[in-house]
C-alpha cells in the first residue's frame, strides 16, 4: 500500500513509518524535521514540510501526482501540543495550535483526495482530551479543543465522502510515553510506549475501514 504518514520526526509517526515500511509498504514521512533512520529505509520517502503552511503541501501532491497516482491510506499523526494556563494562552498561541491539528489535516486531506480511491482509508490520530464528556486537565484549552474540533471534522468528511467508498476514522489515544509528553508533563510515566501504540494505529489503518467509518475509537487502558 502507499501510505502518508505526518508527524514522523519522532515518537509514534517515527516507530509507525518504520513498521509499516518494513512490513513492505510504500511510505511518504511528513514532517517538519527528518529522522536519519528514515533516510536510510528503501521503502520510505521523507519530504520536509511544515503543516501548519498551506502553501508547502504542493511538494507532496506533486510527489503523488508524479511517483505513486494514488494514496491508499493517510495516518493524519502530527500534532503540537501546549500546556499553559488559558489565562496566559494567546490567539496566537491558539492559532499555531489549530494550524497543525486541525488546519494542517484539512489540507492535507484535500490535496490527497484526488488520489484517494474506494477502499482508501484515512486515519485522525486525535486524544482522549477532545472526546466530549470524557475527563479534562487544566493547561490544555488550546491542545484539546483543536483534537475535539479534529473528531468533528472526520465525521464530516466520512458522511461527505461515503459514496466514494473513502472511509474516515478517528483514534482518540490515552497517554503514550513520548518525547512531546515528557516535554509537556515532566515526570509523568505513562502506560504504552510509541512503539506499541504504532503497531495497534498500523493495524487499524491497514484494516479498520472494513468494519468502521467515521467513528471514534477511544484507545486508552488508564485516565488520563
Amino acid at each position: 500500500m502507499k501510505i502518508i504518514i505526518t508527524g514522523t520526526s519522532r515518537g509514534i509517526g517515527l516507530e509507525l513509518a518504520l513498521q509499516l515500511a518494513e512490513a513492505g509498504h510504500s511510505v511518504l514521512a511528513l514532517s517538519r524535521k527528518t529522522h536519519t533512520k528514515l533516510l536510510a529505509h528503501a521503502h520510505i520517502t521523507s519530504l520536509s514540510v511544515d503543516l501548519g503552511h498551506e502553501h508547502e503541501l504542493k511538494q507532496v501532491e506533486q510527489f503523488i501526482a508524479s511517483s505513486w497516482g494514488q494514496v491508499d491510506v493517510i495516518v493524519h499523526n502530527a500534532g503540537l501540543l501546549l500546556s499553559k494556563p488559558f489565562s496566559e494562552t494567546s490567539q496566537a498561541d491558539f492559532e499555531l495550535i489549530y494550524k497543525t491539528n486541525v488546519f494542517g489535516v484539512a489540507n492535507l486531506t484535500r490535496v490527497c483526495l484526488p488520489y484517494l480511491k474506494s477502499g482508501s482509508h484515512v486515519v485522525s490520530i486525535s486524544s482522549m482530551g477532545g472526546i466530549q464528556g470524557s475527563m479534562k486537565f487544566a493547561g490544555l484549552s488550546a491542545y484539546s479543543s483543536s483534537k475535539g474540533a479534529l473528531i468533528t471534522l472526520t465525521e464530516l468528511l466520512a458522511e461527505e465522502y461515503k459514496d466514494y467508498g473513502i472511509a474516515f476514522n478517528v483514534l482518540a489515544i490515552g497517554a503514550v510515553q513520548t518525547e512531546m509528553l515528557s516535554e509537556a508533563f515532566p515526570g509523568y510515566q505513562a502506560p504504552v510506549t510509541a512503539a506499541q501504540m504504532a503497531r495497534y494505529i498500523a493495524h487499524f489503518a491497514l484494516t479498520g475501514n472494513q468494519f468502521h467509518n467515521g467513528k471514534i475509537i477511544q484507545v486508552s487502558s488508564t485516565t488520563p
